[in-house]
């Protein structure tokens, strides 16, 4: 496993949070900013910061329940309703400050290349859409988040590369939803979206019942793939 350590960063108004930081062997290297899902930052979340890591991309996991509960974090399913709850109080508005104050923060760190990326999933991939608006990433991966289709207003101020994964088969994302991305990123340049024959939170491997192999290695190496393209560029 590569070398981990804890970062503490500085909220803009006011407070600090801390973030799990995975350190590549090689540095300066680019980073990665990656959102966790409702159940917090758990083993599942830590192990593809390792896997990130492992590719060579310094990867930074911040706490985004910290307003509402430190540290919470669930290994499966059975925190998916306290996780829910947590989700629907999240302040998007302090949310966004975060984001922008963890990427900012993952720049400053002298292990960073000085560029960074966002990858979210679930919650994190709402946040990850969040962090492109309200920030400035070099790209972001925003896996099944359900609230992206409520923001799509924004998108005339995302000025990076996004790369959005959707399930057909999502209980919680209806296929209209997912149909008005697609439309309005039709023909932006650098946008991208696929869909799968899987329902939600397909890539979690620690949620047996969620977790759906095949369309997760399609979907990874997807994100790999971006990922290195306007990363390593």
């Amino acid at each position: 496993m590569t070398p981990a350590r804890e970062e503490r960063i500085g909220a803009a108004d006011g407070g600090t949070f801390s973030a799990y930081c995975a350190l590549p062997a090689g540095t300066p290297a680019p980073a990665i900013v990656l959102l966790q899902e409702v159940f917090g930052v758990n083993d599942n979340m830590r192990e593809l910061a390792h896997r990130l890591a492992g590719r060579g991309y310094l990867t930074l996991v911040p706490d985004m329940f910290w307003r509402l509960r430190p540290g919470f974090e669930s290994k499966d399913e059975s925190g998916l309703a306290e996780g829910m709850a947590l989700a629907q109080r999240l302040d998007l508005a302090a949310a966004a400050g975060d984001l922008a104050q963890t990427l900012g923060h993952a720049r400053s760190l002298p292990e960073c290349s000085g560029k960074v990326a966002g990858v979210g999933f679930c919650l994190g991939g709402t946040l990850a859409y969040l962090l492109a608006v309200h920030a400035d990433p070099d790209a972001v991966v925003s896996y099944y988040g359900s609230g992206v289709h409520t923001m799509l207003d924004d998108l005339d101020r995302i000025g990076c590369p996004v790369l959005f994964h959707y399930g057909d088969e999502d209980p919680f994302i209806p296929r209209e939803a997912v149909a008005a991305v697609e439309a309005d990123i039709a023909g932006r340049p650098g946008m991208e979206l696929y869909h799968y024959a899987a329902g939600h939170a397909f890539s979690n491997f620690d949620a047996p019942s969620f977790h759906q192999p095949e369309a997760a290695e399609l979907a990874w190496g997807r994100t790999l793939e971006f990922l290195d393209r306007h990363l390593r560029a």
